[in-house]
């Protein structure tokens, strides 16, 4: 299992203080950074001040938008990983969740409690599988001299010059970013972005290969979104990892 690491933050969103509270006594406990609000907007206005975080734990039943609202936005320019919180134990919900939105589904039972190895398990479990994210989160995230990416607002900027992202292109990114070094392999990829739907790889080039042409400065010798040709692409790996 893999040890939590102190570098890695988490966006905790519930309207129960006794839930973000009990939360964050855990996940500090055991060497995360957590993040906290009490409702979906005001966890969006994080990431687009804080930047994306490892991971967010998101309840289900919030004010005005619900946690599904919350994913679905998200989701158009990231692919954070998400754990979902309801009371709500039904199966139309959690099977939705699962099926749209989420990595994982924990039941509150006790609001003023949580299994604390369960929680720490399936954590660790969603962060193992998709992928370390080395840079720390920022607004504009600085790839190099040349490169900086605004998750939140779809944009690159290219020696200072915006250019504008689809949420299939800013998503693609999100994901080799987050397994920097590695060689990503199409299944995976057309998994992530069209969960649920027959993709197949010829739609998956057609996207990276227009993000190749916002981002690159000679798209057919690619510095960012490599090929490992038959197999699957590669982001280079972070300068800080």
């Amino acid at each position: 299992m893999m040890t939590p690491q102190t570098n890695r933050k988490i966006l905790i969103i519930d309207d129960s203080p006794v839930v973000l509270r009990t939360l964050r006594i855990i996940l500090e406990k055991n060497g995360y950074e957590t993040w906290e609000a009490n409702s979906a907007e005001k966890g969006l206005k994080i990431l687009q001040g804080k930047g994306l975080p490892d991971l967010a734990i998101v309840d289900l039943h919030l004010p005005r938008m619900d946690g599904f609202g919350f994913c679905k936005k998200v989701l158009r320019f990231s692919d954070l990983p998400i754990i979902m919180l309801s009371s709500d134990s039904s199966e139309e919900a959690i099977v939705q969740g699962l099926t749209d939105y989420a990595e994982d589904f924990i039941v509150k039972t006790d609001p003023n409690s949580f299994r604390e190895r369960e929680l720490l398990s399936r954590i660790n479990s969603v962060l193992e599988r998709l992928g370390d994210f080395p840079w720390e989160p920022a607004p504009l995230l600085s790839i190099d001299d040349r490169l900086q990416v605004d998750f939140y607002k779809r944009q690159a900027l290219i020696h200072d010059e915006r250019v504008k992202l689809t949420p299939t292109e800013t998503r693609i990114l999100h994901i080799l970013m987050r397994h920097a070094g590695e060689t990503v392999n199409y299944d995976y990829l057309l998994r992530r972005l069209w969960p649920g739907q027959v993709a197949f790889e010829d739609r998956l080039h057609t996207h990276v290969h227009r993000l190749r042409k916002k981002i690159e400065d000679a798209p057919r010798d690619p510095k960012y979104i490599c090929a490992d040709w038959g197999t699957g692409y590669k982001f280079p790996e972070s300068s800080d990892s």
